[in-house]
């Protein structure tokens, strides 16, 4: 199959509700942005990375470590948005849109779904799950979970523990917030109205689903990381350097 090119597009934005200039926090000696930025350069499967951002600050951050930076409208209602306005001036029929504050999602992961994407040309959309122990994230909300069919399409996704265990034992399918689009399909996706089950969970994926769309999910083992609280930060911090440790690089 011809190679179909693909850009990763990090959405990065300054003003957090929970964590203001999120992407510039330090974790380790590195800012968050440059962890998700080299993140997506390990991966070996992108023609391009790109950071969108509202902020001068971030763009000179990356400018700093060797990255591109775009800036976008501080308008944007969400990162699917900022991407899309990215998508725009593109060309690249496969995008990625890498969540600014994930600093350790997969290489391999990022890799797999960008080669499943372009392994099936009529899929419009894709997605990453990990396999997580039931009690880790039953009771959370801030974990969302995915159900899948026969074919690894996504049936459902819910803040609630889907599919239902009596036992209260087992796994669960965690969802990632990371997504492989077909570049027309997301300009499409960023037109459509919110709906009602979006509303209702706070998802933005759940608007796929009620259009009919339902996204191909691979599953990836790595780590589920996301940084939206000081907590969230110092665990993050914590997690590399015992990393670090095992490692012996200090």
């Amino acid at each position: 199959m011809k190679h179909q090119r693909c850009v990763c597009i990090i959405p990065a934005r300054y003003g957090s509700t929970r964590l203001k200039a999120k992407p510039l926090a330090r974790i380790g000696n590195k800012p968050l942005i440059q962890h998700v930025f080299e993140r997506a350069q390990e991966a070996k499967v992108f023609d391009r990375i790109l950071v969108a951002t509202d902020s001068p600050k971030i763009r000179d951050a990356v400018a700093g470590f060797g990255g591109e930076a775009v800036m976008t409208s501080p308008r944007a209602k969400s990162g699917t948005d900022r991407v899309a306005a990215v998508a725009r001036r593109l060309r690249a029929p496969l995008i990625m849109n890498l969540q600014g504050d994930e600093p350790f999602t997969s290489p391999r992961g990022l890799a797999a779904l960008t080669q499943a994407m372009r392994r099936d040309p009529a899929c419009p959309m894709g997605t990453l799950a990990r396999v997580t122990p039931w009690a880790e994230i039953c009771d959370n909300p801030h974990a969302v979970k995915v159900v899948t069919d026969a074919s690894s399409r996504a049936i459902y996704f819910s803040r609630s523990p889907v599919p239902f265990n009596w036992a209260r034992r087992g796994t669960l399918l965690q969802h990632l917030g990371v997504y492989c689009y077909r570049r027309r399909f997301l300009l499409r996706f960023a037109r459509w109205p919110r709906t009602a089950l979006e509303r209702r969970e706070r998802l933005e994926q759940l608007r796929v689903l009620e259009y009919g769309i339902h996204p191909k999910v691979v599953v990836a083992d790595t780590p589920a990381l996301s940084i939206d609280t000081h907590k969230d930060l110092q665990y993050a911090r914590e997690w590399l350097r015992e990393q670090r440790k095992r490692r012996g690089t200090g």
